[in-house]
């Protein structure tokens, strides 16, 4: 008898068990197979962003003659960009920073005014067309200058059922959906993988796009490569709710049954 009633203990710790824990493990999967589908499929091209209204840039010149270049910048560099690895000045290296900035703020009629060269429109235009705009303005005043242009403030938002929500600044001004989501952590099992919110500005409004996670035409997705300033928002699937109600509902009773059971077991 007692055996019986170890082995209705353990029926019981069973059913607790499936009913917090059991998920669909197809629902989970990502890049599924269509059924017609091949193994390659067209990828979306990749986002070449350009500079708008409230950017922020960081323009670093350099040249042969440093003396010129130093001129040419009256404000002084900050110390990170200014030397080398072992603390020496970097020779020709000059930051185009204001003194109270970390790099140009790009006004509302798209234009930044660095030492020297007045104002620059740069509103519509790549981080590489911006570099060549300035390295042509600067040939009249340093020997084959060279120029670089950054975005400061390149970054994207991910919130919702992931590991890791928060706001992600992008070095390298390109990321895919597949890396945001990397970086978040992935999503939890709790996320809904077939209808990932992305929200984008575009022309002053604002876009609302889908993507479903499990299938391979994400990658063809206009979203699959993240505008600076988008968000992703992963859904809770509704079972979350659902289930986490049916285990609270059921395991008052399931409990009381243990406690009953373990009286009988103390009993013989």
């Amino acid at each position: 008898m007692k055996k019986n009633i170890y082995l209705n203990v353990f029926l019981c710790l069973a059913i607790v068990f499936a009913l917090s824990s059991c998920a669909d493990q197809k629902k989970i999967i990502y890049f599924q197979k269509g059924i017609n589908q091949s193994d390659t499929i067209d990828a979306s091209k990749a986002y070449v962003p350009t500079v708008q209204p409230g950017d922020i840039l960081s323009i670093y010149v350099s040249s042969l003659n440093p003396a010129a270049s130093s001129f040419f910048n009256p404000y002084a560099a900050s110390p990170a960009a200014a030397t080398t690895a072992d603390g020496s000045p970097s020779p020709g290296v000059v930051p185009l920073t204001q003194p109270s900035a970390t790099g140009f703020l790009v006004d509302e009629n798209g234009a930044i005014q660095p030492p020297l060269l007045g104002s620059i429109k740069v509103a519509g235009l790549t981080t590489v067309q911006v570099r060549d705009t300035i390295k042509e303005k600067l040939k009249i005043y340093l020997k084959e200058p060279t120029v670089n242009v950054r975005f400061l403030n390149y970054k994207i938002s991910v919130m919702g059922e992931v590991a890791r929500p928060s706001v992600y600044v992008i070095p390298n001004e390109k990321v895919s959906l597949i890396e945001a989501l990397s970086m978040a952590g992935d999503l939890t099992i709790y996320g809904k993988r077939d209808n990932v919110l992305i929200i984008r500005d575009v022309n002053g409004k604002k876009e609302f796009g889908h993507v479903n996670l499990k299938t391979r035409e994400l990658f063809s997705s206009p979203y699959y490569y993240l505008h600076s300033g988008d968000v992703v928002y992963v859904e809770q699937e509704k079972g979350k709710s659902a289930q986490s109600d049916q285990t609270y509902r059921i395991l008052p009773i399931v409990i009381s049954a243990l406690s009953f059971l373990a009286i009988i077991v103390s009993r013989f």
